[in-house]
């Protein structure tokens, strides 16, 4: 009897451990699981990432957790989940202009750039951490209703902007032609803030137009007005060339105010205009001691005998400034008008998979001359603010500044 109960111990004993060592082995297992991508994760290659290593299973870890335990369980979007993650881990850069979009705001972002949209009629960006106004489009819900460069956006809809992304901002704005949004606009001069109501329509943004302007002197000024540096500017500019080089102007005045920007190579080609080519028109600096890169003219130069003044102000910002400081650097033209906007970083579209893109800061603008744009402006050769009473009556301050300087050229 002692053998047979001395057995049955050992047995035990020996059951016990096998039982222990399944179960701590399951809970390892189970640990361990959690911290790697679901099976309906597909990581295309994990090893392909360099600079620092991170413990990149927490995320799966709280993925899996939030999967398991979210009471809602039909409100998990696992598409919506990962653009959220992404969005997190652009945002945590803190650069307003490094954008994640999904596929929809992807089209959104690109139909504004080729000119026509559902909106107001504005461009925002984002200066001093507030959501800034660089410029209303002429004849849009914005310009009617009096929005000005430089005017700041404290709500939409009673949304504050504040710790609101400029992407989110925009999509706010934005909205079916015939609807209303409210903006609260905090304006220099004025002691509080006011309410503006726009009535959203479908914008179609002006891209250039160009007029003879007879002096006095018997001289003829040739002014070209140019909104938008979008993907139609230069054939627009080509169309008109041969009218403007065939007419009676023999001096130009490039009108650049409350010119938002747009596409850096139509910069660079609307620059081989009025450049010699091969000159200098924008430095990209990378940064971290990398070699920076020059974007040059690349011709036809056919405007490059007129005698020119560039008109610039608060609204004018990224390509229009790439341009201004490419004309004064090189031929020395004078820029006349108020400070311009200072958005000289450069950011670059990329497409993934699913047609969603990342907007990606990826250096900053020079000037020819090697001054920094971004955040500074081009400050006017000739400064002069809009005299507003003037411009109501139908007169403009700085383009009569500008007529009077090109008059002694």
């Amino acid at each position: 009897m002692r053998k047979i109960f001395k057995k049955f111990v050992l047995t035990l004993f020996f059951l016990s451990i096998i039982f222990l060592s399944y179960n701590a082995g399951f809970i390892v297992g189970k640990k361990e699981v959690s911290l790697i991508a679901p099976a309906k994760i597909i990581n295309s290659d994990p090893e392909s990432f360099l600079g620092e290593r991170v413990d990149f299973s927490i995320f799966w870890e709280a993925w899996r957790k939030l999967e398991k335990d979210f009471l809602d369980k039909e409100k998990i979007d696992y598409q919506a989940m990962v653009y959220g993650a992404i969005k997190g881990m652009v945002d945590v850069l803190d650069d307003p202009y490094t954008s994640f979009f999904n596929p929809v705001e992807s089209d959104d972002f690109n139909e504004e750039l080729s000119g026509k949209y559902e909106g107001v009629g504005m461009e925002v960006s984002v200066k001093d951490d507030n959501i800034t106004i660089v410029s209303p489009f002429e004849g849009t819900p914005a310009a009617q209703a009096g929005i000005k460069p430089g005017d700041i956006i404290l709500e939409v809809d009673g949304t504050s902007t504040s710790g609101l992304s400029l992407e989110k901002t925009v999509g706010l704005i934005k909205g079916e032609s015939g609807t209303e949004v409210v903006l609260l606009i905090e304006r220099k001069g004025w002691e509080s803030p006011r309410e503006i109501i726009l009535k959203r329509a479908t914008i179609k943004i002006p891209t250039l137009k160009w007029e003879i302007i007879e002096r006095e002197n018997g001289s003829s000024v040739a002014l070209i007005k140019m909104y938008q540096f979008n993907g139609i500017l230069v054939s627009e500019l080509k169309r008109v060339s041969d009218e403007i080089l065939n007419s009676s102007a023999q001096k130009i005045i490039l009108d650049l105010r409350n010119n938002p920007g747009g596409y850096l190579n139509v910069a660079q080609e609307i620059a081989g205009w009025f450049l010699e080519k091969g000159e200098v028109v924008v430095w990209e600096d990378f940064g971290q001691e990398k070699e920076k890169k020059s974007y040059k003219a690349q011709g036809p130069s056919k405007f490059v005998q007129y005698p020119t003044v560039v008109l610039i102000n608060g609204g004018s910002a990224s390509a229009s400034e790439i341009l201004a400081g490419a004309l004064r650097d090189n031929r020395g033209i004078k820029l006349v008008g108020d400070q311009s906007f200072g958005k000289g970083s450069v950011q670059e579209q990329t497409f993934l998979l699913d047609n969603s893109s990342l907007k990606i800061t990826i250096a900053k603008w020079l000037t020819p001359k090697g001054d920094l744009i971004d955040k500074m402006g081009l400050t006017p050769d000739i400064e002069i603010s809009l005299d507003e009473e003037l411009w109501l009556e139908g007169g403009d301050s700085q383009l009569n500044k500008g007529l009077e300087i090109i008059d002694g050229m």
